[in-house]
């Protein structure tokens, strides 16, 4: 294949969209690349340093979809400084743990119900043996 994948933008229903610019800009620092449309925005792009997450609102045109069962696995370069960053502003759902397969993570949700997933590569031994 010649074709050169670049990247990912997942696109993910909400049931309000400015609740979750709000979140996202607020308790994880994303901001607003794409609104649309302005007037009435029902799409947007966050961006915070390499990722980029879309988010839209639901209406009686499209497919039945789930809202809050996909999980983001979010790279990053320091858990433990994001983590004391964001404790105080939402709950936390576990970690910071260091598990057997050699990650430090932790995990939040947003106000829909998606589940992120924070987490960086570590040799720190474990403190959580579950996988």
């Amino acid at each position: 294949m010649s074709a050169l994948l670049q990247g990912v933008i997942p696109r993910l229903p909400v049931l309000d969209l400015g609740r979750t610019v709000a979140f996202y800009s607020r308790v994880l620092g994303f901001r607003i690349s794409l609104l649309f449309p302005e007037e009435a925005p029902i799409f947007c792009v966050l961006d915070r340093d390499s990722i980029s997450l879309g988010f839209f609102t639901t209406d009686q045109t499209r497919i039945e979809v789930v809202i809050g069962t996909v999980e983001l696995y979010l790279a990053v370069e320091d858990v433990q400084a994001l983590f004391v960053e964001i404790r105080d502003q939402v709950f936390i759902e576990w970690g910071p743990e260091v598990y057997v397969y050699g990650r430090r993570e932790f995990a939040i949700r947003d106000p829909d119900g998606y589940l992120l997933i924070f987490t960086e590569p570590t040799d720190d031994l474990p403190t959580c043996l579950e996988a």
